[in-house]
């Protein structure tokens, strides 16, 4: 698909013209008629106010009835428009990306919860955007009518699937990334007794969100966490749908580890995970007797194989856990219920984390445009690079995947070996003779 990426679309917030976000709405209501009610929301990024208002404008042309929720967390975003008895959610969000960036997330209702918008849908959109279509819009004025009641459902929702559990023991520091999770910031983590410190909070609509903090820029909270002897830390991204932590010492623990670490206290006999696993998670769970099933990259690609396998837990590296019973990534309940572990076990995090040594990994990025992305899935020439390259990487037992973006304007090299400092070779060489070719 042209616009359809693996997490939605995503591109410069200035090609989110009035004309592109009415040929959405179009493309909707050609796949589900315009008898619908739809759930607007979305992030703190200031492009993120005006798509909703030129959504709310088209959806009106329309004749569809929608509700707006403002600034909420995706997973809060998913989880209230099915409750509320919406047919769909549109939320303006880019993630983890700049500022500069916005996206849409398309979320429709399945047979017990919310789930991303199916093929069918986004086929549907993809021709109403490759069309001429045009029409004048009806002006309309925004309101965040359903702000607070979506708020305390989704608040009570994390209260009723953590249970009765006490954090008092626990000093924690949270970094909001400037993003949708700073609409909830630290209410439910102290209301069961943490000791909260925040940072990178503001709800508002800004310039600011995923600039030097939030799970993609961990400085901010390493520092936080070690100045002030804090127990762990926990970033989140700019939406809100996953969160790396951090232990008392600063030391990231990833999206792998956490999936090792409630498949272990749940009792679980499965995970899925995607082709960017560490290989030390594949190994453990091999070791332990725990079914994997591994997809390609896009929670979207877990949430999919998790519904048709069986499978309670699975996610991506970068902190996308979906939990049992959840529909989707959800960076504040993952985060919850890995202090929940802490609390129960009676273990700090760091010794949680101990489940499995973790495997050499590096990753680098290449810069690509549309067309080099294009250039990479259809050269011979790459392919024959990438065949000597996986051939350097056998006597060190590593493995190379290499890969577009789905989300940002570049091609992901990662390197997996048995000697890092090998393989962090091999890949920024890998990184300059790709770069030659494209």
């Amino acid at each position: 698909m042209l616009y359809f990426g693996t997490d939605g679309i995503r591109q410069t917030a200035d090609k989110f013209t009035p004309e592109f976000l009415t040929k959405i709405i179009k493309g909707l209501a050609d796949y589900a008629g315009d008898q619908i009610k739809v759930m607007l929301g979305g992030d703190t990024r200031e492009s993120t106010e005006w798509i909703i208002q030129d959504l709310a404008a088209a959806l009106e042309t329309f004749g569809i009835e929608y509700g707006n929720v403002g600034v909420l967390p995706t997973p809060a975003i998913n989880y209230c428009f099915y409750q509320m008895g919406f047919d769909f959610a549109i939320d303006v969000t880019a993630s983890h990306n700049p500022y500069t960036d916005n996206g849409i997330k398309i979320f429709e209702r399945g047979e017990s919860s919310g789930q991303k918008l199916c093929p069918k849908g986004c086929e549907a959109i993809e021709q109403a955007l490759a069309s001429d279509y045009s029409c004048e819009l009806v002006s309309t004025t925004l309101r965040e009518d359903l702000h607070d009641e979506a708020l305390n459902l989704y608040l009570d929702h994390l209260d009723q699937y953590i249970g009765d559990v006490d954090f008092s023991n626990l000093n924690i520091g949270l970094d909001c990334a400037n993003g949708a999770t700073s609409a909830i910031n630290k209410t439910i983590f102290e209301k069961h007794g943490a000791k909260v410190t925040l940072i990178n909070s503001d709800s508002s609509y800004n310039t600011k969100i995923n600039h030097d903090c939030g799970s993609t820029h961990l400085e901010p909270l390493q520092a936080l966490v070690q100045s002030n002897h804090l127990d762990c830390g926990i970033a989140f991204d700019g939406d809100g749908d996953r969160c790396l932590m951090l232990d008392k010492n600063g030391n990231v623990i990833d999206g792998d580890q956490i999936i090792a670490i409630l498949a272990h206290h749940l009792n679980l006999d499965a995970i899925a995970v995607t082709v960017m696993a560490n290989q030390g998670l594949l190994n453990w769970a091999k070791a332990s007797s725990i079914r994997t099933e591994i997809t390609a990259v896009g929670d979207s690609n877990v949430a999919l194989a998790m519904r048709e396998k069986d499978i309670k837990i699975g996610g991506e590296q970068s902190g996308h856990i979906i939990l049992p019973g959840e529909s989707t990534g959800d960076g504040i309940l993952t985060s919850l219920m890995v202090l929940k572990t802490i609390a129960e076990t009676g273990k700090s995090l760091r010794e949680l984390a101990e489940l499995y040594r973790k495997s050499p990994q590096v990753m680098v990025n290449a810069p690509a445009s549309t067309e080099q992305k294009h250039t990479f899935e259809t050269s011979d020439t790459v392919k024959a690079l990438l065949d000597e390259y996986s051939s350097r990487l056998a006597p060190l037992s590593g493995r190379l995947l290499v890969r577009p973006s789905g989300t940002e304007p570049l091609i992901r090299i990662t390197v997996w070996g048995d000697d890092e400092s090998a393989i962090a070779a091999l890949a920024n060489e890998l990184k300059d003779k790709l770069g030659e070719i494209l």
